[in-house]
């Protein structure tokens, strides 16, 4: 949520600024807005509500006003997710001090900013906003009059009276060599370029001037000049960070002739599936990418939990059915946002497994945080290097699905699944309740995976069909059993977050416990069919559910798999796919409900990459 970015360098600032914005536009805004140093020495910004495009129309007003643009060589970006105050022009940022000395971008919450607002009112300090943005702006103005030598050290005593989840970026009018950044709890990465640096709340804002980086820790302030850079703690200490190069280049980030990035991304999951399989599989055993921990820890894990929210949470159910069934290990999947809240039973024997694309999602942070009091063992699933999450934790696995920018997750979803059984594999290793042979199989199965996913993209052209079909609809329901509810529940997800349409997973068994009496004619309703070879049983009560639907005037829509003959009898739409083992079909099964919800959504005139009221990384509670 929000977008940040900095620069200091010989370039346009406002050039550098803006197209990092627009990279940034994927984590979801209500409004944007820059601030720039001028090279006559005046700090100068332009915000507006909305997009970034009524930005630019408020730029180019301003330029017509003053003759000339915001010209200068060191400037500041925001794109904002309202939480204080409404998302019109006087709340979205830059927020300036009275004295038109600081600039300062914000995300995330400032929880005790109710009492800071009023000591500052109560200090005669006029402010203009509703946000608890702005009262950084007036404090570290205080700080610089109160004598603190620069901007930095401003900065750095405001942040130990800040309470809450913030990442900051501030420009001093006075000092227009420098950029800081402090954050916690919020995420924020230093861009090095050559004579140039950056700030971004993610690699997407600077990636097409460097792919040389550098991870901001917890509680931390980087000081940025053309020439370089410093990174302090909020005690004082000055501290390294650690550099790395970020793994994908611009062309990644880019459209690559598609419409929408969803739908490039959707075409990218043989390749996001391929690059999270290899390497961990080296010399006959299971290998992670991150493992701070001894290895005998694995073997005594008698527990797991899986946290995580959102489309994550789907992959943590596909999670219990590999591990539980792979090494007789109990497994529960929470919500993240609930975990903390519960009491959950945790202990030194305990495995609490943290999916986030982000590895910045604020429920799942502190769910991990919940799990390392109580001196569990945590394991991160994340897409972004050097992020929060992964750091915290004792394992990681990172799927390198690489940049997303379509909020609704597609590709970072099929590396999840493919993490979440990797790990499976390496408990049972670990364990010792499959043999080596038995696990050489279970990870050859997995590496012709890309190709089977190939094959399924080459399939889904009717679903497109049938979705201009049925995109006219009030509600679609999705059914599945064992594997294919959160298949179920992952289809009904895609469509509420694109198509704006009620839309609700069911566990097909469920059907006569409530949910057949929302059944009526013409309602399209799609089933995610088990094999019937891998699971007769289960089949059979499928084609049951299937005629208990149809028979009250159902629109079924049928996933099976190929050569399925019986659930072709029953199917009023039939979506034929390549057969798959049970624990990896997912990977398959949810390709056709992700074209379905993209071309259901295009087709009602909605913007399929930055869906309505949502943001791709979720960094408050």
């Amino acid at each position: 949520m929000c977008g940040i970015v900095g620069y200091v360098g010989p370039g346009s600032a406002l050039e550098v600024v803006m197209q990092g914005l627009r990279r940034l536009e994927y984590r979801g805004y209500d409004s944007a807005g820059v601030a720039v140093i001028s090279e006559s020495g005046e700090l100068r910004t332009a915000k507006k509500a909305g997009r970034i495009e009524n930005l630019d129309a408020e730029l180019e007003r301003e330029s017509e006003r003053t003759g000339g643009t915001l010209t200068g060589h060191t400037g500041i970006g925001h794109t904002r997710w309202a939480t204080h105050g409404a998302p019109n022009d006087l709340n979205a940022h830059p927020h300036i001090d009275t004295g038109h000395r600081i600039a300062v971008v914000h995300n995330g919450i400032i929880e005790n900013f109710s009492e800071l607002r009023t000591a500052l009112e109560t200090a005669g300090v006029e402010l203009v906003s509703e946000t608890d943005s702005e009262t950084v702006s007036h404090l570290v103005a205080a700080e610089l009059a109160a004598g603190a030598p620069d901007l930095t050290e401003a900065t750095r005593r405001v942040c130990c009276r800040l309470q809450g989840a913030f990442t900051l970026v501030l420009l001093d009018r006075d000092h227009p060599e420098t950029v800081v950044g402090a954050r916690r709890n919020s995420p924020l990465v230093l861009g090095l370029g050559d004579g140039e640096n950056f700030l971004g709340s993610d690699v997407a804002a600077f990636i097409s001037y460097t792919k040389e980086a550098v991870e901001l820790g917890q509680d931390q302030l980087v000081e940025i000049s053309r020439d370089g850079y410093r990174i302090i703690g909020f005690d004082g200490i000055e501290v390294e960070g650690k550099r790395f190069t970020i793994d994908w280049d611009l062309a990644a980030a880019e459209k690559g002739g598609f419409d929408y990035f969803m739908l490039k991304e959707i075409q990218e999951q043989p390749t996001a599936v391929a690059d999270t399989l290899r390497a961990h599989y080296l010399d006959g055993r299971i290998t992670l990418d991150e493992q701070r921990l001894d290895g005998s820890v694995l073997r005594e894990i008698d527990k797991v939990f899986v946290v995580a929210c959102g489309t994550a949470y789907h992959a943590g159910m596909l999670a219990k059915h590999a591990i539980e069934h792979w090494t007789r290990i109990p497994v529960e999947v929470e919500m993240a946002s609930e975990f903390r809240y519960r009491d959950p039973v945790l202990d030194q024997q305990t495995l609490v497994v943290a999916i986030s694309q982000s590895g910045e999602t604020a429920d799942t942070l502190e769910a991990v945080r919940h799990a390392k009091e109580q001196r569990a063992t945590v394991l991160a699933i994340c897409n972004t290097n050097g992020a929060q999450i992964p750091r915290e934790a004792d394992a990681v696995l990172y799927t390198h699905a690489g940049p997303e920018i379509g909020v609704a997750a597609t590709k970072t979803f099929s590396a999840q699944v493919v993490a979440v059984l990797i790990l499976g594999l390496a408990l049972a290793e670990a364990r010792g309740t499959k043999f080596g042979d038995e696990i050489a199989a279970e990870y050859a199965a997995l590496q012709a995976m890309p190709a089977l996913i190939t094959e399924t993209l080459s399939v889904v052209e009717p679903v497109r069909v049938l979705a201009r079909e049925i995109a006219g609809s009030r509600a679609v329901l999705f059914l599945g059993r064992h594997v294919g509810y959160p298949v179920a529940l992952e289809g009904a997800l895609k469509l509420k977050e694109l198509a704006y349409m009620h839309a609700e997973g069911f566990p097909a068994g469920e059907l006569k416990h409530g949910p057949i009496a929302l059944i009526e004619p013409g309602l399209p309703v799609v089933v995610v069919m088990p094999s019937p070879v891998a699971r007769p049983l289960l089949h059979q009560k499928m084609l049951s559910n299937i005629a208990e639907i149809s028979a009250r005037g159902a629109r079924t829509i049928v996933i099976a798999e190929q050569g399925d003959l019986l659930a072709a009898k029953h199917a009023a739409h039939l979506i034929e796919l390549p057969v798959a083992p049970t624990l990896l079909s997912p990977l398959l099964t949810t390709i056709p409900l992700q074209v379905l919800a993209a071309e259901i959504a295009q087709s009602r005139g909605f913007d399929v990459d930055k869906p309505r009221n949502l943001a791709k990384s979720v960094t408050v509670e």
